[in-house]
């Protein structure tokens, strides 16, 4: 099967990314931004994947991973695209004592939702016209070398392509990962998610809804208007058992589910795009690299969507190696240099231990059954309502602001 290309192609790139999904080409552009070049190798259909007509699916995009959108050249492409988030109220069951975060008036929003299929339109087009990326989709990959020399990959058509660094953003089953013999750190929630968007009557005002449920949370996120209807995008958890059930219902049995889920907040529901789920699950690897081998969003961690920031913490993973490979170059050091590889491994390993944590907790926090939970639960809420600094802690976590930073996620160039 031939690869889509945008332009002439050399075999021998800098680095080789495996995977070309939001993470894998947000790194390959980080990267050509600063001179250094990627061959980017994914066996999706890229026309397929962008293909007209929402399916659904959103991503929460904070401030600081949207700053480094800017900073990589996306501005322009992406300007009015996403969904500010001026405000996140979080209820458990929809008692009294919910949590309200709203920023200072110069502070700015927490986020913005956008459309999955937005994001990767603007991020293959920019891709596509970069002299210094190279696209390979949709193909496979036969096999992959790594030595001391360097790194090799060799696809289905027969021809091989060459770097210094193997960049793995697969995403959570990293076929790469496992041929590195890294292990993982893994388990099954005994939940699914059920994702989609649907119309409302009444407006949101850019209100980011998360309410705790004993059969997991239920988020209801802001979007665009379009053709003047108001909507939003939902992530329900439901017990995994009963998940296939809920996407049986008819619309408009789903849609009377969730007004009583939202407690009648928007009004009046229907579908605004079709429905989808998947298993939630967490896994953290014992090591994010190997000789001439980093692993970048997925591929390293998956989190609980509890706090929208999986697809964030990839995003800091890419401006983290991003940092590391340019002040490498500065220095002389070849990408695949192993004090280099050191060096993302220090950064990046315990931010990313800690969210992953974080989400974990939090979700079995509030999986807890029973009045007495809720209570304590609801008593906690309402100490951190009425601490601001506390509050500011957690939105500057919404926003991607806490931890040491990246030069790209505070929107400057390395």
């Amino acid at each position: 099967m031939p690869t889509i290309q945008g332009k002439m192609q050399s075999q021998n790139r800098d680095i080789i990314i495996i995977g070309g999904g939001l993470i894998g080409l947000t790194q390959a552009l980080a990267l050509a931004m600063h001179g250094i070049s990627s061959h980017v190798i994914d066996r999706a259909d890229p026309e397929a994947m962008m293909a007209a007509g929402f399916d659904g699916r959103t991503s929460a995009i904070s401030s600081t991973s949207y700053a480094m959108f800017q900073a990589i050249g996306l501005d322009k492409t992406l300007e009015g695209k996403g969904c500010p988030i001026a405000q996140i109220w979080v209820s458990d069951q929809l008692k009294p004592g919910a949590l309200d975060f709203v920023p200072e008036e110069d502070d700015g929003f927490l986020g913005q939702m956008f459309e999955n299929r937005l994001l990767r339109q603007s991020l293959y087009g920019a891709a596509k016209a970069h002299q210094l990326i190279s696209l390979h989709m949709p193909v496979d990959i036969a096999e992959k070398h790594r030595s001391d020399a360097g790194v090799a990959v060799t696809l289905s058509s027969g021809s091989t392509l060459q770097g210094q660094l193997l960049v793995a953003a697969e995403g959570r089953r990293s076929i790469t990962r496992e041929e590195a013999g890294i292990r993982t750190v893994s388990w099954q929630y005994d939940h699914s998610a059920i994702v989609g968007a649907i119309f409302h009557e009444r407006p949101h005002n850019n209100v980011a809804y998360e309410i705790f449920y004993e059969t997991g949370p239920f988020a209801v996120l802001p979007m665009l208007d379009l053709d003047g209807r108001h909507r939003s995008a939902i992530v329900w958890s439901q017990a995994r058992e009963d998940a296939p059930a809920y996407l049986k219902l008819s619309d408009r049995a789903f849609c009377a589910e969730l007004e009583k889920a939202m407690g009648g907040s928007l009004g009046r529901v229907e579908m605004a795009a079709p429905l989808s789920t998947y298993p939630l699950g967490f896994h953290h690897a014992a090591q994010i690299t190997d000789k001439r081998l980093v692993l970048v969003g997925d591929s390293a961690h998956g989190i609980h969507p509890i706090a929208g920031q999986g697809l964030n913490l990839g995003l800091r993973d890419v401006a983290a190696l991003t940092e590391v490979l340019v002040d490498g170059a500065r220095l002389g050091l070849e990408p695949g240099d192993a004090q280099l590889l050191e060096r993302y491994a220090r950064w990046r390993s315990v931010d990313t231990l800690a969210v992953a944590m974080a989400t974990d907790t939090l979700n079995r926090i509030y999986s807890v059954p029973g009045k007495t939970a809720s209570a304590v639960r609801r008593f906690g809420m309402n100490l951190i309502q009425s601490a601001p600094p506390v509050k500011d802690f957690f939105m500057a976590e919404a926003r991607g602001e806490s931890g040491d930073l990246p030069k790209l996620l505070k929107g400057l160039p390395v």
